[in-house]
């Protein structure tokens, strides 16, 4: 049985008087139990959220990180300094990285290699555009992301891995995948994680994100393959995140 599981990535947002209001209302209300819930801020208010999640359910983690140890590389973070702040987890591999910032699948997979060596947990982000889709590649393109960071991890690097299906046509835009296609492609990742290891792809937990709200999240959670979400904008609001993570854990 997979526990399931809510990510609230921040993203660029917020500041230090926001940032305590939210983790207020987020410690008085997330479920205890059925769900793990994790918040992702801004990195440099990763030291401010950490005491304030300290006696409460909710999980730390960062929004990337570096592949390199340490050294001469101004303005990057390392996996030594995230796990020194107590974080657990590390979203790797988000469409904006990949759009914006110009990561590559091989990019992502010494990330990923390199979150694992550490003892942290990778949140392994995949995910078509609208072109992309429109031109039936989404398994495709979804699969190719994968089997790098599996090719050059190796599948038991996936043990404690989390994957997050992210339609980059539906982040930030108020358009969500239908249930139905969530359980497609989330279905559909499962077995190409099964091609490599049965177990792994029955223990993985695959959350999907794309305009995950207060209104579609027990629609979308229903499905048997979808285990939680990665959450932008709603996990910005303590009350829309707390009904998110109560329907997960439902």
């Amino acid at each position: 049985m997979r526990t399931a599981l809510v990510a609230g990535n921040w993203k660029m947002n917020g500041d230090s008087g926001f940032i305590s209001e939210l983790m207020t209302g987020l410690k008085t209300d997330v479920p205890a139990s059925g769900v793990e819930v994790l918040v992702c801020p801004p990195s440099v208010y990763l030291s401010q959220v950490k005491v304030q999640t300290e006696g409460s359910v909710i999980a730390l983690g960062a929004q990337n990180v570096s592949e390199q140890k340490n050294g001469a590389f101004t303005g990057e973070i390392s996996l030594s300094m995230l796990q020194d702040l107590g974080c657990e987890y590390v979203i790797l591999g988000h469409s904006e990285r990949r759009s914006i910032y110009a990561e590559t699948d091989e990019l992502v997979a010494q990330k990923f290699i390199a979150t694992v060596e550490t003892g942290l947990k990778p949140i392994l982000c995949v995910g078509e555009t609208l072109a992309e889709r429109e031109a039936d590649q989404t398994l495709e393109v979804v699969g190719r992301q994968i089997r790098a960071v599996v090719e050059a991890a190796g599948i038991e690097a996936f043990a404690d891995a989390v994957i997050a299906y992210e339609p980059v046509w539906a982040i930030g835009t108020g358009k969500t995948a239908t249930p139905e296609q969530a359980q497609e492609v989330h279905a559909a990742i499962r077995e190409m994680i099964a091609q490599s290891d049965a177990g792994t792809a029955a223990k993985i937990r695959i959350l999907y994100g794309g305009s995950v709200n207060a209104g579609n999240a027990a629609e979308l959670f229903a499905n048997e393959d979808v285990d939680g979400g990665l959450v932008g904008g709603a996990s910005l609001k303590a009350n829309d995140f707390v009904a998110i993570c109560q329907a997960a854990g439902a």
